[in-house]
């Protein structure tokens, strides 16, 4: 009897959650969904990172080491006849490039008489860790290059002088100060802002906003403006932080960097908007904000790892990510001094969203409350 009860315990158990869409896609939506993403996006390899090559020598030992690059799937080479030091900058800054090669003239005749030669390795290390690994991958194919040369054994001595611009010391602080900003600012913000309305909601207070004379546009943007005060100041103070505790300086216009985080706190603001509008409780506008933002910014902003290592379709969903853009501008202008010609697509995709955003919030505050 006992069995018998227990039995049609669990029964109804399996009946609620079978019933239960929201409860069936958590127990199997999510692990699919991680597994691919933890399996194809989190790696720290670089492929396929674009190279601008100089080869002043254009004898036997330059070109099949080009043809060695050409053939590995870490590079992915365009060659040029000259490179000035400021055409390697504008080169990084627009992302055309994340290394450069240089083959001086006769390494090919230093190298048959003399023994020994040497090429000259510019890596763009706003990226540290890609910069590194780059670095590493292009020293790897050398050796394994002159290990052919010498049958096995390596003899002969092609030795690598690498610049590192933006980063000579390869400091950790100049790749996660940028993606914390983001990170910071996206989660404070759309959680912020994610259980205003619907906070009104569950208290009964909506109703009276809404017979008042106030226009629904005012409303929901009464919501916004408290935040995009506070967090202005956050970023002032991480900037401040930045600077004189971690000597982080910024290369380019303090003034350009706070309208670019304003325009991204905007952004987060009325993302957390449009939660709010939609959430029925506080705590489901709490659990998107947190796991719906806080998942997407830490792998699709590019802070974490690389996100042209991705699957093609994890590279096109990253692009509808905020934060991907703030931080790319971030790193444009805090790190390699550049101006708004340089960042004008971030910040118009940004103002896009934004306008999204606040165009569908407006939308379904009126649909569901007026």
């Amino acid at each position: 009897m006992r069995r018998s009860r227990f039995y049609n315990l669990v029964r109804k158990e399996f009946a609620h959650v079978f019933r239960d869409r929201k409860t069936l896609l958590i127990l199997f939506g999510m692990p699919v969904v991680q597994i691919i993403i933890f399996g194809f996006a989190l790696t720290n390899e670089v492929r396929d990172a674009s190279v601008l090559i100089v080869d002043h020598a254009r004898d036997e030992v330059s070109r099949a080491i080009v043809e060695k690059m050409r053939a590995s799937e870490y590079f992915d080479v365009e060659e040029v006849a000259a490179l000035r030091d400021d055409e390697v900058r504008r080169a990084f800054q627009s992302g055309r490039a994340r290394l450069a090669v240089v083959f001086p003239p006769r390494l090919g005749t230093d190298l048959q008489h003399f023994g020994n030669g040497s090429v000259q390795i510019i890596a763009d290390a706003s990226d540290p860790n890609s910069a590194q690994t780059l670095t590493s991958y292009f020293t790897q194919l050398l050796i394994d290059y002159q290990r052919h040369l010498s049958g096995g054994t390596l003899v002969k001595g092609i030795r690598t002088e690498v610049k590192m611009l933006y980063n000579p010391r390869l400091e950790g602080a100049h790749n996660f100060v940028p993606g914390v900003m983001a990170l910071v600012l996206m989660i404070v913000c759309v959680l912020m802002t994610s259980v205003s309305i619907v906070r009104e909601k569950q208290t009964g207070t909506m109703e009276v906003l809404l017979v008042s004379p106030t226009r629904p546009e005012l409303v929901i943007l009464s919501k916004a403006v408290p935040y995009l005060l506070l967090s202005i100041v956050n970023i002032l103070s991480i900037l401040l932080l930045s600077v004189f505790v971690l000597n982080l300086p910024i290369a380019g216009n303090a003034g350009l960097l706070l309208m670019v985080s304003i325009v991204f706190i905007i952004t987060s603001l009325s993302l957390g908007l449009l939660i709010s509008v939609k959430a029925e409780t506080q705590e489901a506008a709490m659990l998107v904000a947190l796991l719906g933002m806080f998942l997407p910014t830490l792998l699709f902003s590019g802070f974490m790892f690389p996100i042209e290592n991705m699957p093609l379709a994890l590279q096109y969903f990253s692009n509808v990510v905020p934060a991907k853009w703030y931080y790319l501008a971030v790193q444009d202008i805090m790190l390699k001094g550049s101006g708004f010609r340089s960042i004008w697509q971030e910040v118009l995709i940004l103002s896009v969203m934004t306008l999204l955003f606040l165009v569908v919030s407006l939308k379904n505050f009126r649909t569901r409350l007026a």
